[in-house]
């Protein structure tokens, strides 16, 4: 599959609906969302039967297929061209973080990945995609009732798309971090199939649901799915209890230092340093005010009571690196006591559109944050986005109740134990804005799909591994630059 072409409306289908006023147009949008007023859908049944006859036409065994087509892009042509809106001296950082490893690249490399997953099969059901759905961006992370949920983390790539997509990004990535660490392969296949397994049977779950039930429904470590194995329970657990120390309160010792009375983020070139003759910083104060702007009255009247006292770029991520962000401090009228540190991230054009179809979104910040919403059980209350200079902004606290798991520490019970979780938790997030009966009668009871997606798991990590390999002939030939250990 190529490149989708044309204007924000690709791929809809549309309808025609009476409002009490006469007629007028609507449209489904690529997520299958209705305007109200509508017409009923089909029963559950009825999707769920036209979800298995999707069979014949998409069989299940069809996902386990993986080759490069002869005309695949060069990778590292690809990854340069996703430099074009980048800030040009940290360019080599992002390359030096992706030359770490191939689990590093993975992370490193949406872009690459979108184009290959739109040559695999799909069944045309679409939902919300995180876009991004390695392993690395699921976590625990803290609801403004100050409870713990075990969610999706990152949205710079969120678009609505095939949904087969973000699962086989979570299952390749569980193959190559298994490599990375020495697992043997039987352990790297016991953890897909059993993320595979989890999101099947969470999937199977919702089709039964009421809508509201699934909006409502949630991983925490009080009420974990019954999807999820005692290894996942146990981890989650743990999770919870490493994020809630993780508060702008307890970040600001590390992060701030006094200077002549007055505090200061700390340098530590070149990952966080502070804008030269502070015009980087005039132009956070006025992204702020555009940004508030997009906050319920509520939350802005609560982070008007704050005030900035210092701004820094900072680096952030593996994909992200690049990308125009900056932290800011901000505090209340305790100083130490009462410090709140806000990221003002760029949003890109998501990876994604060349193949599932452009945003509906002329602002990229606004996709992210709407995405978010659309997909996370409860999103932070200072999540927002402006726009300033032709570039899109989305803001959101740092390090508020937030612990995403490090792989690199993971052996086979604790890869297969997160892999559980991250499958539940995308479940939840397709369930919440695709079709649950649909995508659950494609699936059934039994594991072929499971064993499909695992096949082409470790068939694309293999995939992984010669675009790495070609990551680090490029760095030796000097074709790009690589800056590592930063």
């Amino acid at each position: 599959m190529g490149p989708v072409s044309g204007r924000r409306n690709h791929g809809e289908a549309s309808f025609y609906a009476h409002d009490g006023e006469g007629t007028r147009r609507t449209s489904l949008t690529r997520i299958g969302r209705i305007p109200y007023p509508r017409r009923p859908l089909p029963s559950r049944l009825e999707r769920q039967r036209a979800g298995k006859l999707l069979r014949e036409k998409v069989p299940r065994s069809s996902h386990a297929a993986w080759a490069p087509d002869r005309d695949r892009p060069d990778p590292i042509d690809l990854l340069e061209a996703t430099n074009a809106l980048r800030v040009p001296r940290l360019i080599p950082i992002r390359y030096g973080r992706m030359s770490l490893s191939p689990f590093a690249f993975l992370r490193g490399s949406a872009a690459v990945m979108a184009r290959d997953l739109a040559s695999t099969p799909q069944t045309g059901l679409r939902a919300q995609l995180g876009g991004d759905a390695h392993l690395s961006n699921f976590g625990i992370f803290g609801t403004p009732e100050r409870n713990e949920v075990f969610d999706l983390n990152d949205f710079d790539e969120t678009l609505p798309g095939p949904w087969e997509w973000d699962v086989k990004r979570l299952a390749a990535s569980l193959v190559v971090a298994g490599r990375v660490n020495g697992l043997g392969r039987g352990q790297q296949r016991r953890a897909v199939l059993r993320a595979v397994g989890a999101y099947r049977g969470a999937m199977n779950s919702y089709a039964m649901m009421r809508y509201l039930d699934i909006w409502y429904s949630h991983l925490d470590p009080d009420q974990i799915s019954r999807q999820i194995a005692r290894q996942g329970r146990r981890m989650i657990v743990r999770y919870a209890e490493r994020a809630r120390v993780q508060t702008s309160l307890h970040v600001f010792p590390r992060l701030v230092r006094r200077d002549a009375g007055a505090y200061r983020i700390r340098d530590s070139p070149p990952l966080i340093i502070h804008y030269p003759n502070g015009e980087g910083a005039e132009l956070s104060h006025a992204l702020l005010d555009r940004y508030l702007a997009t906050l319920p009255e509520e939350r802005r009247m609560l982070l008007e009571r704050y005030h900035v006292v210092d701004v820094a770029q900072k680096v952030v991520g593996v994909g992200s690196v690049g990308t125009a962000c900056s932290i800011l401090l901000l505090v209340g009228d305790r100083d130490t006591d009462d410090p709140l540190f806000l990221q003002v991230k760029q949003a890109l054009p998501s990876a994604l559109e060349p193949y599932a179809g452009p945003s509906e979104y002329s602002n990229h910040a606004e996709r992210v944050v709407v995405g978010q919403h659309l997909i996370q059980e409860a999103s932070d209350s200072f999540l927002g986005w402006g726009s300033l200079r032709d570039r899109d902004f989305y803001v959101r606290q740092l390090r508020d109740w937030k612990f995403i798991a490090d792989p690199a520490t993971m052996g086979a019970k604790g890869l297969t134990g997160h892999g559980e979780l991250c499958g539940a938790a995308l479940a939840r997030a397709h369930a919440r804005t695709g079709d649950p009966a649909a995508i659950s009668g494609y699936l059934g009871t039994k594991e072929t799909f499971d064993i499909a997606i695992t096949d082409f798991a470790e068939a694309y990590a293999e995939q992984t591994r010669r675009d790495y390999a070609a990551l680090l002939a490029a760095i030796r030939q000097g074709r790009v630059t690589a800056t590592v250990g930063k």
